[in-house]
């Protein structure tokens, strides 16, 4: 009730005015059955207009420092994403991981849509980065394909840091379905998550037009943070 009056009562008439979205390759979005929607992630906005404009509810992996915030902030916020049916994710560890993905495999084998950003992360420099083999995992151990998905113009409207969207118009950009059914039985080789992963990111890649860097992001963004604050040499 609460995901269906926020997005045809609130966020809906709110951001369509706003941002005045376009949208590219909707029918390529199954109108039933289980199929995952994996995207860049470029801006909080991200978050809300893509769910917007798909006629079918979504269920996203969200980080779940979303859901532990302190205070009053941290609770509401909280309870939007809960209301919404956004998943929480823990990010830290193999152990963590593997919770994820049978979490999404759960929305999954109810036939939902899954919506998941493989880069694990927000790009901090708007480059494409490296995508976590999760997303692969899911998609052979379910037998679903995978919708690429490119936000185009969300970092430009709300970068990182900025807590007030400004007016701008966004492109969400939806590819070719990708199947993996020639990977079959094949879903605890590492290479074959490494390759699926890899071949979801190009795809990514090709619509978004991002640079593209082979790297994990929080790896890089964490090395670029010690470099701030690493004391200047002497002289």
């Amino acid at each position: 009730m609460f995901y269906h009056l926020l997005k045809y009562l609130f966020f809906g008439p709110l951001l369509r005015p706003l941002f005045r979205p376009r949208i590219e390759g909707l029918e390529h979005i199954p109108e039933e059955g289980a199929a995952i929607v994996a995207g860049n992630h470029l801006s909080f906005a991200d978050h809300f207009l893509m769910p917007v404009m798909l006629k079918r509810r979504i269920t996203f992996l969200a980080k779940a420092e979303y859901f532990n915030g302190p205070g009053l902030k941290g609770r509401l916020t909280a309870g939007f994403f809960h209301g919404i049916g956004q998943i929480p994710v823990d990010r830290r560890g193999r152990k963590a991981a593997q919770a994820a993905i049978e979490e999404g495999l759960g929305v999954l084998a109810k036939g939902e849509l899954l919506g998941i950003y493989p880069e694990g992360t927000r790009s901090h420099d708007g480059r494409l980065y490296k995508g976590r083999v999760g997303v692969a995992a899911m998609a052979l151990r379910a037998g679903v394909p995978v919708i690429p998905c490119a936000m185009l113009g969300t970092r430009e409207v709300q970068p990182p840091g900025q807590k007030i969207p400004s007016l701008g118009r966004v492109t969400i950009r939806f590819g070719e379905p990708l199947e993996f059914s020639r990977y079959e039985g094949l879903e605890d080789h590492k290479a074959v998550l490494r390759a699926v992963t890899d071949e979801i990111m190009y795809a990514i890649l090709s619509m978004s037009d991002q640079e593209y860097v082979d790297r994990y992001a929080q790896e890089v963004k964490a090395e670029q943070e010690a470099a701030k604050k690493k004391p200047p040499a002497a002289a």
